[in-house]
C-alpha cells in the first residue's frame, strides 16, 4: 500500500505543478475526505485506464483563476474555453505518474461517493508560500481500484503489448494518416485570436531536434526533416517499440 501511496502523491504534486494558478501550489499532505466534502459537488472528475486504473477529482474553493488561465476575462464556464479545457493539462501530468494509458474525459460532478471510499487518498493543496489566511486552495482525490494494483502493472502492461502485438495481423490492409510534427506550444484563446500573417509561433523544440513520426495520432519513431525531388520527406533515425509507443 505504501508504494502506491507513493504514486498517489506524486500524482497530486503534478498536478499541483500544472494548475495555472497565479501563485505556486503545493501538496501539504494526505487530509481526512471531511475537509474537502462542503465543495465536492463541483469537483472535476476523470477516470484514467492503463496498466492500473484510477479515479481522480479536483475539488477547488475559488474557481476565480480559471477565467485568466483560459485567455478570457469573463467567465471560462459556458464560453469559448471550458473548465475542462483549462484543467485537462494539469489532470493529463497528475496521470502521468501512473505510467502509460488513456485519459478519459473531464466531467463536472458530484465526488462525494469518490470522497466516501476508503480507498481514496484526498491532498489538501497550499499556495506557497501561504498567502491564504489558512484556508486550502483545494483537494485532490485518488482511488486506485482494485482491479488494478501497482505491483501487477509491469505484468499487465506486457500483456497489453503482446495482445497489441497480435491484432495487428488483422488490420494490416487498413490506411492509417501518418503526420510528422516538429513541435508544439500552448496558448490562450487571446493569443491565438491575435494571430496574423508574418506572426512567429515559437515552438518548444530546438533546431535540429529530431521530429515526432505519428500514427493516428500515436508516436511510433523519431526522425529528420529532408528535402526529396523539392518536397518535404522524414529520415527514420529511430523506431520505438511497442511499449514506448504504447501511449
Amino acid at each position: 500500500m505504501s508504494i502506491t501511496l507513493t504514486l498517489h502523491e506524486s500524482a497530486a504534486e503534478r498536478l499541483a505543478m500544472q494548475l495555472p494558478t497565479p501563485a505556486t501550489l503545493r501538496v501539504s499532505g494526505i487530509v481526512p475526505p471531511q475537509a474537502a466534502a462542503p465543495y465536492a459537488p463541483l469537483a472535476i472528475t476523470a477516470t484514467f485506464v492503463g496498466a492500473v486504473t484510477a479515479d481522480f477529482a479536483l475539488i477547488l474553493t475559488d474557481r476565480s483563476f480559471l477565467a485568466a488561465a483560459g485567455g478570457l476575462n469573463g467567465v471560462v464556464s459556458g464560453g469559448v474555453v471550458s473548465v475542462v479545457d483549462v484543467l485537462r493539462p494539469a489532470i493529463e501530468h497528475a496521470a502521468d505518474a501512473f505510467d502509460a494509458g488513456v485519459l478519459g474525459e473531464l466531467r463536472e460532478e458530484d465526488a462525494t461517493g469518490l470522497l466516501s471510499d476508503s480507498e481514496t487518498a484526498v491532498f489538501e493543496l497550499r499556495q506557497s508560500p501561504a498567502s491564504d489566511g489558512g484556508q486550502a486552495f483545494g483537494w485532490f482525490a485518488v482511488r486506485v481500484r482494485e482491479h488494478g494494483t501497482v505491483q501487477d502493472a509491469a505484468a499487465a502492461r506486457n500483456a497489453q503489448v503482446g495482445a497489441v502485438s497480435s491484432r495487428l495481423g488483422l488490420i494490416s490492409n487498413v490506411e492509417m494518416a501518418l503526420t510528422v510534427e516538429i513541435g508544439r506550444t500552448r496558448m490562450s484563446v487571446r493569443d491565438a485570436l491575435a494571430l496574423e500573417p508574418g506572426k512567429v509561433i515559437e515552438l518548444d523544440r530546438s533546431a535540429g531536434a529530431p521530429a515526432d513520426v505519428l500514427l493516428n495520432g500515436r508516436l511510433i519513431a523519431h526522425g529528420e526533416v529532408v528535402v526529396v525531388d523539392q518536397d518535404y520527406a522524414v529520415r527514420i533515425t529511430r523506431i520505438l517499440d511497442v511499449a514506448e509507443g504504447i501511449y
